[in-house]
């Protein structure tokens, strides 16, 4: 690389790929632990604040919104000033944010400072892969990514395992406060090795492409989010949840319009999408990422709601899925470096759906934690298989000035994957829920002593539009305190039943999207071979100072 001359640590560590790669990944390591953390202390959070399954959806949601409205931004800032200075602010941001979390005792102040945390991931996420594609040249660039991969198998692992730890110990708060010596320690490293990357070129922001972006998907994502709490009807004044979602759309069509029409340089830049394989694996990124929150939402809500494991025991069954793929991802990109990324890439979504689909056949209201062990370990190679090769089919032809916001765009649409598959999946499980708990309620209600009959079956017959109570040792409707034992035993007995019932159509539709993931990838376009040469690496690693 073009660093200073000289024989000081700094210059030589930054040198280094390999060590600029590992500080990179430290701060990506924070960010997915972040999301994954947060799922496992959804029902402890629920009990803590008082608050609804819609409310603690939108803690997740709101975090990941920001965060996947502002990657494109965040990515042409990297273009525009450097990737480096973007990453230190971004990390600084998430670190001060997430303290901030910790401190919140209201759903209102926690979903504030989540927007804070989504504000300070999406300046560092796009940085990361940008600088990854620049100091890397392409026939190396997959065991990279593969090493990229397998942090975010780490975080997937660590995230369950120590968040289920800390919020039995400590509580929910210590969640986020255990990202502050992370957030110090990667800045350090950040400061001491990572390359200063100069834009060779001048770059301007899309100020309306990034204006019509932000609201179309927050008008589609809010409106799923809230469809299921409003019954799908009016929410603000005359305005309906259908008319809002078709407004977003609506909107989204305009913002693509405006970039293929733009005559500078538009937010989105369509020279990217030109490229089949980097427009396919948006789409993949999207779906596994749809697949992945997916499954985490509902399924470990059940594992402590009906299950009644404690957040730790939650985290360590399924450890063994996270567990699978830090082993799995650095194999799978040498793999994909050697052969392509095509069948390894096809190969890793189909065993991720038939893991998932593993999960539904077993999942029943007395099912034991290790019943499923074998579906968690096939979802763990799947997703093993599918990081590495992904990013690299996605990043492989992209030249240097463009790689933060092909960065930008490939991390909007695979966190817009988890906005769109945590609301939908959420929605689709809270109208399930409705359905499910009615039916299950009036058939128990027959063997209740009579003055409770109708009471207990219109208790959880509005269930869904009263807000949803699903943390551990709850029965998912408001019911009195002083009922009889027997009358709260039956009322368990109905909760159980019904949300393993309505689980099960919940996965069902995050397996569709990834089957039709895996059919897509049919179209990736093969290899074309281009020698290495120095030049050409030199091309890549071009505009580095001190």
């Amino acid at each position: 690389m073009a660093e200073e001359s000289g024989t000081t640590a700094r210059p030589r560590l930054r040198e280094n790929p390999w060590v600029v790669l590992v500080s990179l990944c430290l701060g990506f390591f924070m960010i997915l632990l972040d999301t994954t953390i947060v799922n496992v202390a959804i029902p402890s959070m629920i009990d803590g604040l008082g608050a609804t399954l819609d409310q603690i959806l939108w803690v997740v949601n709101a975090y990941v919104l920001v965060y996947a409205v502002l990657l494109i931004t965040a990515g042409r800032l990297g273009d525009m000033w450097g990737p480096k200075p973007l990453f230190l602010v971004g990390m600084a941001l998430f670190t001060v944010a997430s303290v901030a979390c910790g401190l919140a005792d209201s759903p209102a102040q926690l979903i504030t400072a989540r927007v804070a945390q989504g504000v300070g991931g999406a300046l560092l996420t796009p940085q990361s892969l940008s600088i990854i594609t620049q100091i890397f040249p392409p026939d190396r660039r997959g065991a990279a990514f593969g090493l990229w991969g397998s942090v975010a198998g780490l975080a997937a692992v660590t995230g369950p395992t120590l968040g289920g730890f800390i919020v039995t110990r400590w509580g929910w708060e210590w969640i986020f406060f255990v990202n502050l010596p992370i957030g110090i320690l990667s800045l350090a490293l950040a400061v001491a090795v990572v390359p200063d990357l100069r834009p060779q070129r001048r770059h301007r922001l899309d100020l309306v492409g990034t204006a019509l972006a932000t609201a179309a998907l927050f008008f589609i994502t809010f409106g799923l989010i809230e469809g299921e709490q409003h019954d799908w009807g009016r929410i603000w004044g005359g305005i309906t949840i259908p008319e809002l979602i078709g407004a977003g759309v609506v909107l989204l069509v305009v913002f693509l319009v405006v970039q293929y029409r733009a005559k500078g340089e538009p937010l989105v830049p369509f020279a990217l999408l030109r490229d089949r394989n980097f427009s396919l694996m948006m789409f993949v990124g999207g779906a596994m990422a749809f697949g992945l929150l997916g499954l985490f939402v509902p399924f470990l809500i059940y594992l402590q709601s009906v299950l009644g494991l404690s957040a730790m025991q939650a985290g360590f069954t399924v450890a063994p899925m996270a567990l699978t793929s830090i082993f799995v991802s650095p194999f799978a990109g040498r793999l994909a470096d050697r052969v392509g990324g095509k069948y390894v890439l096809m190969t890793g979504l189909s065993f991720f759906a038939t893991g998932t689909g593993y999960l539904i056949w077993t999942a029943q209201v007395d099912s034991g934690r290790w019943t499923f062990l074998p579906g968690l370990i096939t979802a763990g190679v799947g997703m093993g298989f599918t990081f590495p090769p992904m990013t690299t089919l996605a990043m492989r032809d992209v030249v240097p000035h463009l790689a933060g916001a092909a960065s930008g765009v490939l991390n909007t649409t695979r966190q817009l994957g988890g906005v769109i598959g945590s609301a939908a999946v959420g929605a689709l499980l809270q109208a399930q829920l409705s359905a499910h708990l009615r039916t299950a309620a009036e058939r128990h209600a027959a063997g209740l002593p009579a003055p409770y009959r109708d009471d207990f079956v219109a208790a959880f017959s509005r269930a869904a539009t009263g807000g949803l109570k699903v943390g551990r040792g709850q029965t998912g409707a408001a019911l009195p305190d002083d009922l009889p034992a027997e009358v709260g035993r039956v009322a368990a007995t109905t909760f159980h039943e019904g949300f393993v019932g309505a689980m099960r159509p919940s996965l069902a539709l995050a397996i569709g999207v990834l089957a039709t993931a895996a059919l897509s990838c049919v179209f990736i376009r093969g290899r074309r071979p281009a020698p290495v040469t120095p030049a050409s690496v030199r091309a890549g690693q071009s505009g580095v100072s001190g």
